[in-house]
């Protein structure tokens, strides 16, 4: 009778490891620039507490490369999560790609400027010291995200400076901005914080000022075709939380107001 009961509990044993073995998924996520270095930390973290596994695809938010999250999408890649720009994650729930009850708010974002690592930092923390420094700038560059488009569109209208910085300036797609400010090829640099702070052979300078300062949400949502939506929503909750803040600022994000 012993001998059958320890057999027993033996079986039971390896059923249950098993099962658990079993119900660990691997989690399909996309996300774009601006949240990724919060995302690199924070991933492994939700790996080992759940057992589950990550499978990240890198790619903006918007725009043409064929990386872009919508573009993904859009040629039928699969995917669990995606984490974006806000209102370009507005634009999936629109189409009907994303949960609209799955979108989260992750953290918001800011744009700095990097120059080369060892170069003369110019003094930003005005409009007019910001407009200084682009007229000086032999070159600029910007993102081709959120960011840039910003800085194209809007920015150098602001600051009454477009006609000057428009031979001189580029945006610049698939690679980070600070590597093309790291080798020299651009004297300045303008993307989101959290996208200058990790690239090598840059200085990060500042924020620019608050006064034509463009803040990016950004969120996350769930595929309406997602395989995995229950494992899915825990990791967006994990991203959102209390717990997580510490990591997301020190990437040089700011949390969201609620």
């Amino acid at each position: 009778m012993k001998k059958f009961f320890n057999f027993t509990a033996l079986a039971l044993v390896i059923s249950l490891g098993l099962s658990a073995v079993a119900q660990a998924e691997e989690i399909r996520v996309m996300t774009s620039g601006g949240f990724t270095a919060a995302y690199k930390i924070l991933g492994p973290k939700f790996v080992e507490s759940t057992g589950n596994t990550l499978d990240t695809a890198l790619g903006p938010s918007m725009g043409k490369a064929p990386e872009a999250i919508p573009n993904r999408l859009a040629r039928g890649e699969q995917a669990d999560v995606v984490i974006m720009v806000g209102y370009a994650l507005d634009d999936l729930i629109k189409q009907g790609k994303i949960d609209p009850a799955s979108r989260v708010e992750l953290a918001d974002s800011r744009i700095g400027l990097a120059v080369r690592e060892g170069a003369p930092k110019p003094d930003i923390s005005s409009e007019d010291g910001l407009k200084k420094a682009l007229l000086d700038a032999k070159s600029v560059a910007y993102s081709d995200s959120a960011s840039g488009v910003y800085i194209e569109q809007q920015l150098f209208k602001r600051l009454g400076i477009e006609n000057q910085l428009k031979p001189k300036s580029k945006m610049i797609s698939k690679i980070p901005v600070g590597s093309v400010v790291a080798t020299g090829d651009y004297q300045l640099g303008f993307q989101q914080v959290s996208e200058l702070l990790p690239v090598p052979g840059v200085s990060f300078v500042a924020k620019i000022p608050e006064s034509v300062q463009s803040v990016t949400r950004f969120a996350a949502g769930i595929p309406v075709n997602a395989q995995h939506p229950t494992e899915a929503k825990a990791l967006l909750e994990y991203l959102a939380s209390t717990a997580a803040q510490p990591d997301v600022k020190a990437t040089g994000l700011d949390s969201v107001s609620h």
